[in-house]
Order: C-alpha cells, then sequence, then structure tokens
C-alpha cells in the first residue's frame, strides 16, 4: 500500500504553499484608534469600527483594522453582532487574510465562510499551512468543500482529500503534512545546504525526521542540534532514536496527553503501515488541551461542548434545555423524599429550616471532588492502579469534613432551637452527607468513563442527585425517628 505521503520521493514531503504572512504593524490611524503590537483589542475600538459600519464608511473601517494582528480582527468579528459582522467582512474584501479565518473560532468561522465565495476560500485554503486548511474547510457540506477543492492545484488538493478521510478531532486532522525529513546517512553539512536550498519547506519546524527508504521513521533531531553540530558529522551519529510516534487515527485527547507525558515539541505522524505521513506541532496541541478543557467545563455545567458565546437565543436555548429536563427530573425526586416525611416537618419546623443546608453542604462537598476526579481522569492521574487509595482518601476526606462540620452545625442548631436531640441529628446527618459526597464525587465519574461514557458529562447530576436524597432522606429519617 502506497503511504499517503508518496512512495516517489522517500525522503522529502513538499508542502502545499507558502504561508501567507501575517499583516505587518504600521502606524496608528490619525484618530489613534488603531492597534500595534503593543495594543489590545480595546472597548472603544471595538465601539468606533461598530459606529463606522453603521454609518458603511469603508474607508473608515479598513483605516481601523489595517493594523490589527489577524488573532485580533478574528476577536473582533466574533465580538461583534452577526449584522455587524457580516458588514465587517464584506467591507475587508474577497482578499480577507487566510490568518484571520484559520484564528476564528468554530462557530463563527462556520458564518463567515458562507459570505465569501468559493474562490476567496481557495485561495485562502491554498495560502494556509495544511493543518490550517483542513480547520477551515472540514466542516462544509460536501459539495461545498468539492467545490473548494476543484479549484486548488492538484498535488495540494490530494494531500487535503487525505486529511479529509480521517476522523474528527484524530491526530490525522491535527497533523500538517509539511515536514522536513532526510536520510540517517546524510551530514549534518549536507541536510543544512539542502534547507538553504529548497524553497518548499514548513513555514515553522522545530525537528527534523529521519526515515529509512520506504518512509518509517528512525528518529528526530533538533534544529537547534543541526546548528551546533560540526557539518561532516553524520545525522545517525546526532539523531534521537526510537521516537515518540502518533498514529494517525489516535484521538486528539490522547495526542495531548503525549505531548504532556514525554514534554514533546513536534511528533511525527504514522499511517496504518507505520510510514510517515505528517508531524503535529505543540501550538496545535495547545489549542487541543484548551479546547479539552473547554469541554470538561462545559459538559460540567450541564451545557454541550459545542456551546458558542457567539450562538443565537434558540440555539443556546435547545442545547441547554435537555440538561435542565434532567435537573427538573432529579429535583422532582429530591421532593418525593421530602413528601414522605411532610408529617414530620408539619410538627417539626425547624426541620423545613435546616434540611436545606445538609443538602446543600453535600452538593458542594460532591461537587469539589468530583471537579478534582474529572480533571485526573482526563490527565490519567487516577487510573485502575490507584483507583482504590484515591477512593480511600476521599472516602476519609469527607468523613473528617463531615465530623467538623458536624460539630460546628449540631451545636449551632442545638442552640437556635433549643434542642441537644436536634443538634446531634443535624450532626449525624452532615457526617453521613458528606461521607457519600466523598463516595459519589469519585465513583460515579470512575463509573461512567468504565461504561465508555465521559465522565465529564452528567456527573454533576448524578452527583447532586445523590447528595440531595441521601441528605434529606437521612435527616428527615433520623428527626422521625428520635425527635418525633
Amino acid at each position: 500500500m502506497e503511504s499517503d505521503c508518496g512512495a516517489t520521493r522517500p525522503y522529502v514531503s513538499g508542502r502545499i504553499k507558502t504561508s501567507a504572512t501575517m499583516t505587518d504593524t504600521g502606524t496608528l490611524p490619525k484618530d489613534g484608534v488603531g492597534a500595534t503590537d503593543s495594543d489590545i483589542l480595546t472597548p472603544h475600538l471595538v465601539s468606533t469600527v461598530v459606529d463606522a459600519l453603521e454609518t458603511g464608511d469603508q474607508d473608515r473601517i479598513r483605516l481601523l483594522v489595517a493594523n490589527l494582528h489577524a488573532a485580533d480582527l478574528a476577536d473582533l468579528i466574533s465580538l461583534i453582532r452577526p449584522d455587524d459582522r457580516r458588514s465587517l467582512v464584506q467591507s475587508l474584501g474577497p482578499d480577507i487574510d487566510p490568518e484571520v479565518l484559520r484564528e476564528l473560532d468554530q462557530g463563527v468561522r462556520d458564518e463567515v465562510l458562507p459570505l465569501l465565495n468559493p474562490e476567496s476560500i481557495a485561495r485562502a485554503v491554498e495560502a494556509l499551512e495544511s493543518d490550517d486548511a483542513i480547520y477551515l474547510i472540514e466542516d462544509l457540506e460536501e459539495d461545498k468543500q468539492r467545490e473548494i477543492l476543484n479549484q486548488i492545484e492538484e498535488t495540494s488538493r490530494e494531500v487535503l482529500e487525505k486529511s479529509l478521510q480521517y476522523p474528527d478531532e484524530s491526530a490525522g486532522r491535527l497533523m500538517q503534512r509539511e515536514v522536513i525529513t532526510v536520510p540517517p546517512f546524510w551530514t549534518v553539512g549536507q541536510v543544512i545546504d539542502y534547507m538553504r536550498d529548497t524553497d518548499d519547506l514548513p513555514n515553522q519546524f522545530f525537528e527534523i525526521f529521519v526515515v529509512d527508504p520506504a518512509h518509517h521513521p528512525l528518529g528526530i533531531v533538533p534544529s537547534s542540534r543541526i546548528l551546533r553540530t560540526k557539518r561532516p558529522v553524520k545525522i545517525a551519529d546526532i539523531m534521537d532514536r526510537d521516537p515518540v510516534v502518533i498514529p494517525a487515527e489516535m484521538d486528539q485527547e490522547e495526542v495531548a496527553y503525549r505531548f504532556e507525558q514525554y514534554h514533546l515539541v513536534s511528533a511525527p505522524v504514522v499511517d496504518e503501515d507505520h510510514r510517515l505521513c505528517g508531524m503535529i506541532t505543540v501550538d496545535d496541541v495547545v489549542g487541543v488541551i484548551q479546547e479539552e478543557n473547554q469541554e470538561d467545563i462545559l459538559a460540567l455545567g450541564g451545557v454541550t461542548d459545542e456551546a458558542e458565546m457567539t450562538d443565537a437565543v434558540l440555539k443556546t436555548t435547545g442545547r441547554r434545555f435537555t440538561w435542565l429536563l434532567a435537573n427538573l427530573g432529579t429535583a422532582v425526586l429530591a421532593s418525593v423524599v421530602i413528601a414522605f416525611f411532610d408529617a414530620t416537618i408539619e410538627q417539626f419546623v425547624a426541620l423545613a429550616i435546616l434540611m436545606p443546608i445538609v443538602a446543600s453542604m453535600g452538593g458542594n462537598a460532591g461537587t469539589q471532588t468530583l471537579t478534582v476526579a474529572v480533571r485526573a481522569l482526563a490527565t490519567k492521574e487516577l487510573t485502575g492502579a490507584n483507583a482504590f487509595r484515591i477512593v480511600t482518601r476521599e472516602v476519609l476526606v469527607g468523613a473528617a469534613n463531615g465530623v467538623i462540620f458536624a460539630l460546628i452545625l449540631g451545636a449551632a442548631g442545638g442552640l437556635w432551637f433549643q434542642s441537644v436531640g436536634l443538634g446531634l441529628v443535624l450532626a449525624a446527618a452532615m457526617i453521613v452527607n458528606l461521607l457519600c459526597a466523598g463516595l459519589s464525587g469519585i465513583l460515579i465519574p470512575l463509573g461512567l468513563q468504565r461504561a465508555g461514557v465521559d465522565p465529564a458529562v452528567g456527573s454533576t447530576v448524578l452527583v447532586t442527585t445523590v447528595t440531595d436524597v441521601v441528605g434529606f432522606f437521612v435527616f428527615l429519617g433520623l428527626a422521625a425517628l428520635y425527635l418525633l
């Protein structure tokens, strides 16, 4: 089977095209509202641009954004309203800097691309590195993708088509096809001369990959080592053997873990035949880490990982409705538990005042444990090897906090309502609920992961349900047994 890199050029992997350069920093506009390298995207600049958009002053719009860094201009496009966003993109014209497009968040990107004609998108795709080009078009409809790809040079089109065949959020989608590969028998001098004489190189690279004639990776050489090694030395003598390789099918979260675990700045990506087909660099992994962290945070809050601040009201409402409905179900369950003890509450009104304290403390304690557990699972600090020890620790922490707060709240409740029995019931309920909070906060995410479910999704609802139900049941049940 032929490698994705092609068998005819075993030592040199070509690149799509020289990437577009960033907008140069020029002088400030006369009114002092632009941006230079030392400025940030200020609210004053944003409001000034919006005013210019509303008046349709095209020259002023271009003047205001002329000195913005591509990332800042992308942020500006994201910050303003959809109507203003369309006006701004139209004002920038079809030759919008491709670097701006690659800096856009997914939701905004999907709004902006339909405003550009296929020819403009095709030019942007050709100007970007292959990984950035894939990000630009991967979520487009297939016919739209085909229309854009048909306008790209054949070799570049084939590279992108192969990348699109890999699963979403895989190393194959994340990787950059443009790499520098050399044989082990070359000398440092030959490598340096090759890089100086060849225009067809990646814009940025940290390491050079050493491959055999079949394009299997043999080792890597940091570019800094090349620079400080004498010319006659062979590459085989200075390369790091057995490099950490990334299978093209690997999930991007696992890729990020390997980069963090092995302190990588770049890594070769191999196909199913273990042939080099691209590389992943640390700047791409930083984006993955941010994305995965955002997904976990949103999932813990019952919000889908696709949520964007720029989404429309109806779209956001629909996404949040499911989890709110689930929360309603758990709240009803807690209310049913309370209803079992309605006669007890009628006879001892103080229970209605104190029982939210028990449930709230349990919920907060469970959420603390849950947050730590989900993070530990994501970073592989919590595994089957140390699960028992971590579970035991969380149970002990829950028990210790339970005893401390039992003493505080038991004494406070007893003094408040002049009832030693009520204080003892409150203290006992606090110990039991905080113990259950610590246990459920660690066991629920572990169980979800074992079942093949993302532990960040649904854990919060389950943990709060356990602490609410246990808290109400234990507190009211003990009160019914010992106070009436």
